[in-house]
């Protein structure tokens, strides 16, 4: 029979036991391996029956242990110091209140920080996450609070997350959605003083409304607000808005993000107001489905008395728009008529034109769909800064985004780079210890085997597991006791699923590639997961073809796929590989931080230069599968073979020849006992701990986003009060309405004899410039030169940016007159233009306002330098 309702009840702890309530609902223990032992020991079997999860335990544990428990001094004891080292971990100052202390106001640290995602990967017992950006998200959460920075999460909660996935008896992909209690996670509900739920409300179309309640998940110090719209005074449809995390159709993903966006400001506001914690200064919204918070805080502005453009600079200031996707295909775009019918007149965002909202949106450029609303394109008109999450990533979204600043080079588009990093303490082994580096060549190559033969017991776990769901019987599944050799080489390739990330370049040429595995001498062995999404046949045909090959009993003893990757097979994965495999198509792969967790224990990479790995790879820290240019980069089919040609060639002849490269260990015996180690292998692994592994950290991009994003977003946002807020907007709509009258008008230059100029010297250039209505010193004149090509483009990342002065006034016709040195300072062809651009000391930069003017064809002087 089945139950008709579902409901948890909660274990009632002895008095001295009550801290272990406190431990299991903050999330710390998830990286804290002291507490995580501490549960364990509660209760050995439960623990391994509850996935590791304390909830879950706690939920399970006889009264009659608890009682056995609450008599165990040394278990009280272990308790009561975990309790005390995690009130102080929340409590106690860290990196971030040094520095404020330190800088004092000036330092222009923001009181708080909101950030915003889709998902979030923390643990898998709060399983609400599908891949890299929810694992970025809750990394960026972990290391935060790490460091003490006052970051409020928000995000929504999917009752049934993201899909279980098995496979079928032929290898094809099958989705589950499980049913996911909030009672038996690691949360609570948001109330008000009298008790009752925080409620926030959406207005929907046709008199209609969205109710959420928020639960609150405590990661260390960070509280994450999430939104759950199953709230019984909801209609059917509105019930399911969060069901599970990017499914339903298009209204039912916009629906998602106004519940994220307008909603999510509204949970902040309201665990501020109860809590006591400060508002945020700063607005961090990672990647566009979060975009509609910007409008939410316009409207609260409008609805305190501001103007909408006023209340848009405000909000723009202590905004920052984080980008994950290098191709626009991953954008979320939305039919222009159903965003429109939503902030209509009965819809959300009572005070602000829905034009305003559709402009924000629109792909208002060459080549732009004027049928669609854009989400990035949202993000980034609502958000004075903006980066990517490697320095290419940057780079390609400089060059995707061109479009919203005409007339600027890409190198120029005000789009920075922050690479991502991984949060150590949740994805180093325990059994790593704190400094491997400093392991001599026999005790880190015991701990590298330590770690592979773990791996080794976990898959074959987990493949009896999947092929029991694919239909097989326990007799005939003995061959999976013989799956993988903890003494062969181990790659390990773990991605979510799309044809860009190229599952299975690997079995481009299957002869060769079972020759691989099969070597008599020097075998190679693989370890396979990912994920296809569920409307994506392409991606699941694919791990189709790979599960065929990898059944064929040839070869399964060498190659694995496991389905249904998550944290927990991960946080085994990582360590267990001595080699991780990343082969997608340049430039596509934002970052792709997998690789990161498998070097922080020791594992070397393997990858197409691409994503954080083109910034960081060095031949110390493993090799790079060179990519296909020019004719051969156009064509997939020759693309795909040449680079797995490559990948081949880079395992046959330089990864597998040095893993099984062995000698004596320095300082083994002379009798030759011990086991050999691969002495040029271990450096490798040595100089990946210890030169990559800092880079990688997690704490180093917090640093970064702290001190090169929010504290000048929160300075800004400090700086646009009411009066200046409205002065900005005055101004910048008056430059844009003055700007079809600035020219540049005339340029000539003096100080060289004729083209004869030379290193050292120096050009005066003179211009006559018109500027309407505005005044010199709101535009600044610049001559922009440097080193040119054969048609005569500058190379900007190259180019020099010189300010020229004004020189008296205006002429009778009203034309200025500026002037200054350039330095020839380079020697080769070379160059130079002259522009003008907005100048206001509230802008972030020159691009911000997308406005430049250059000089006409008869404005240029005869000529060029040479």
């Amino acid at each position: 029979m089945k139950a008709i309702r579902r409901f948890s009840v909660r274990p009632v702890f002895p008095e001295p036991l009550r801290p272990l309530g406190e431990l299991a609902r903050n999330l710390r223990w998830s990286w804290h391996p002291a507490t995580r032992e501490l549960f364990r020991s509660a209760d050995p079997a439960g623990w391994e029956a509850a996935g590791g999860d304390p909830v879950r335990l706690l939920g399970a544990v006889s009264a009659r242990r608890l009682e056995e428990l609450a008599g165990d001094g040394e278990f009280l004891r272990r308790l009561d110091e975990a309790a005390r080292d995690l009130r102080a971990y929340v409590d106690a100052p860290r990196w971030y209140q040094g520095v404020r202390e330190e800088r004092g106001e000036a330092g222009g640290l923001p009181a708080a920080v909101a950030y915003f995602s889709p998902e979030f990967g923390i643990a898998e017992a709060l399983p609400q996450y599908s891949g890299g950006l929810g694992i970025l998200a809750g990394d960026h959460l972990k290391a935060a609070s790490d460091l003490g920075v006052p970051l409020i999460g928000v995000g929504l909660l999917y009752r049934r997350g993201y899909f279980r996935q098995s496979l079928s008896r032929d290898g094809w992909q099958l989705e589950h959605y499980p049913l996911l209690d909030p009672d038996e996670m690691p949360l609570e509900m948001l109330r008000e003083h009298d008790g009752s739920p925080v409620q926030p409300v959406l207005t929907l179309p046709g008199g209609r409304s969205l109710r959420a309640h928020v639960w609150l998940a405590r990661v260390g110090r960070v509280p994450l607000l999430l939104l759950d719209s199953d709230v019984e005074e909801n209609a059917g449809g509105e019930r399911e808005v969060t069901d599970r995390l990017y499914g339903g159709s298009s209204e039912h993903r916009l629906l998602q993000e106004m519940l994220l966006g307008v909603g999510g400001v509204r949970a902040v506001r309201a665990y501020c107001r109860l809590t006591g914690h400060p508002e945020p200064e700063v607005f961090h919204t990672n990647e566009g489905h979060a975009g509609f918070l910007g409008l939410e805080r316009v409207r609260e502005l409008t609805a305190a008395g501001r103007g909408f453009d006023a209340a848009l600079e405000t909000v723009r200031a202590g905004t920052l728009f984080t980008t994950h996707t290098p191709v626009p295909a991953g954008i979320d775009r939305f039919d222009r008529e159903l965003v429109a019918r939503h902030f209509g007149a009965d819809g959300e965002l009572p005070g602000v034109d829905g034009e305003e909202v559709l402009r924000l949106g629109a792909e208002s450029y060459p080549g732009g769909d004027p049928t669609v609303f854009n989400m990035a394109v949202m993000g980034l008109r609502l958000a004075q800064r903006a980066n990517g999450v490697s320095t290419l990533h940057g780079a390609v979204s400089r060059e995707m985004f061109a479009g919203l600043w005409p007339g600027f080079d890409p190198a120029e588009v005000p789009v920075a780079s922050v690479t991502n990093g991984v949060h150590a303490p949740t994805w180093v082994a325990d059994d790593v210890p704190p400094d491997p580096a400093r392991l001599d060549d026999a005790a880190l190559w015991r701990l590298r085997r330590v770690l592979r033969e773990r791996l080794v017991r976990d898959v074959r776990a987990r493949l009896y597991a999947s092929w029991r769901q694919r239909g097989a019987a326990h007799a005939e599944l003995g061959w999976i006791d013989e799956v993988l050799d903890p003494d062969v080489l181990t790659v390990g390739f773990a991605r979510r699923v799309p044809s860009y990330k190229r599952l299975t370049l690997m079995l481009h040429d299957r002869e060769r590639f079972t020759r691989l595995l099969l070597d008599p001498e020097r075998p190679v062995q693989l370890v396979v997961a990912g994920k296809a999404h569920p409307a994506d046949d392409g991606g699941k045909r694919l791990i189709q073809e790979l599960v065929r090959y990898a059944d064929d009993p040839a070869v399964r003893h060498r190659i694995v796929f496991l389905p249904d990757h998550g944290m927990g097979m991960a946080q085994q994965l990582y360590p267990g590989c001595d080699v991780w495999l990343n082969n997608p198509l340049r430039p596509l792969e934002a970052c792709g931080t997998s690789g990161m967790k498998a070097a922080l224990n020791g594992g070397l990479n393997l990858s197409v230069r691409d994503g954080w790995w083109d910034e960081w790879y060095e031949p110390d820290f493993g090799w790079a599968v060179p990519t296909a240019d020019g004719e051969a980069a156009l064509d997939p089919e020759r693309r795909d073979a040449i680079e797995a040609g490559a990948l081949y060639e880079l395992l046959e002849r330089h990864v597998a020849p040095r893993f099984y490269d062995r000698a004596p260990a320095p300082g083994a015996p002379a009798d030759g006992a011990g086991e050999p180690v691969p002495g040029r292998w271990i450096e490798m692994v040595r100089q990946t701990l210890d030169r990559l592994g800092p880079r990688v950290h997690a704490d180093r991009m917090v640093r970064e986003y702290v001190e090169r994003l929010y504290v000048p977003a929160a300075r800004a946002h400090r700086a646009l009060d009411a009066v200046a807020a409205e002065e900005s907007a005055a101004w910048k709509a008056r430059v844009r309405a003055e700007w079809p009258r600035v020219a540049v008008d005339h340029v000539e230059q003096a100080g060289a004899d004729g083209d004869a100029l030379e290193l050292g010297g120096a050009l005066t250039l003179r211009v006559r410039v018109t500027l309407g209505a505005l005044r010199p010193d709101e535009v600044e004149v610049q001559a922009v030169a440097g080193r040119v090509d054969e048609a005569d483009a500058l190379a900007w990342q190259d180019s020099v940016r010189v300010p020229l002065k004004p020189v008296g006034g205006p002429d009778l016709d009203g034309r200025w007159a500026y002037e200054g040195p350039l330095a020839l300072d380079r020697t080769g062809p070379y160059g130079y233009t002259v522009r003008i651009v907005p100048a206001h000391r509230l802008l972030s930069g020159a691009a911000e306002l997308g406005l430049v003017a250059g000089p006409s064809a008869d404005a240029t002087p005869p000529g060029r330098p040479d």
